[in-house]
């Protein structure tokens, strides 16, 4: 019997009732290309196996884990198990000619970095549903405002619809987590509606924006933009970056596009 790992932040879902919610939630079909990130023992994985006439895509770091998902699932011959890092992994590879869908129970210690590698392919990714800390989850969802709203939520909302489906508690798992978890839905955005004019710049101004919390927009813009561009997008310049919506930061980030642009002529 495989042992959870603390290194890896394992935790294996042992209850059925949330599972059936999840897979539910996640509604998949025979022509989806799914993919898992982080099957554990399957407990996932076998629901969708029987939903999408078991073809589907795995990504395992555990290379314990791999012989026992290739043994419990021996008869789908549509499965396929992917030894390695998701962090690292190449996820166009599998969206060559259709897009996909990724799913996974997410290690705590490294989910909001492999969000942020999963957005890097935003344009070939139908959806995503994603078992997180809930805390990273009310971040994710969080509306300008709230106590949970920062650079996590802005970035994310910017690239994906976001939604808190439901929370799941610590018994549901083996061995129980510390803290309660809850899942996500992202749906990537169409290229039109992302309308900050340089990414890049729109990632460096809202981690600036954030880069003290309590300071205001100003203070923490100070090098970037001056105090002039901000009120110019109709901000005042006093208040802290909780209280700027995202339509406000794409303004930012897109006088701050105009600046740089005005420095290289």
């Amino acid at each position: 019997m495989h042992k959870a790992r603390k290194r890896f932040g394992q935790n294996f879902l042992q209850d059925q009732q949330i599972i059936q919610q999840i897979v539910k939630s996640i509604a998949p079909k025979p022509t989806d290309v799914i993919v898992e990130i982080g099957p554990g023992q399957g407990a996932i994985t076998e629901e969708i196996l029987a939903l999408t006439d078991g073809n589907l895509q795995v990504i395992e770091l555990d290379r314990d884990l791999i012989p026992i998902l290739r043994t419990k699932f021996f008869n789908y011959p549509g499965l396929n198990i992917h030894e390695g890092d998701a962090l690292k992994y190449d996820f166009g590879q599998l969206a060559k000619d259709h897009n996909i869908r990724v799913v996974g129970n997410l290690p705590y210690n490294i989910s909001t970095p492999l969000m942020f590698h999963l957005l890097e392919w935003s344009e070939q990714i139908q959806d995503m549903h994603f078992m997180l800390q809930k805390e990273v989850v009310e971040r994710i969802c969080a509306a300008p405002g709230d106590s949970a709203y920062g650079r996590l939520g802005v970035m994310m909302q910017y690239y994906c619809k976001t939604e808190y489906l439901f929370t799941v508690y610590p018994e549901s798992f083996d061995p129980k987590p510390k803290v309660d978890s809850a899942i996500v839905r992202l749906v990537p955005k169409s290229p039109s509606e992302l309308t900050a004019t340089n990414p890049s710049h729109f990632a460096t101004l809202v981690k600036q924006s954030f880069a003290q919390r309590r300071k205001t927009l100003r203070n923490n813009l100070k090098g970037l933009l001056p105090v002039e561009s901000i009120e110019e997008a109709g901000i005042d310049p006093g208040i802290r970056p909780e209280r700027v919506s995202l339509a406000q930061f794409v303004d930012l980030s897109n006088l701050y596009s105009l600046a740089i642009q005005g420095q290289r002529k």
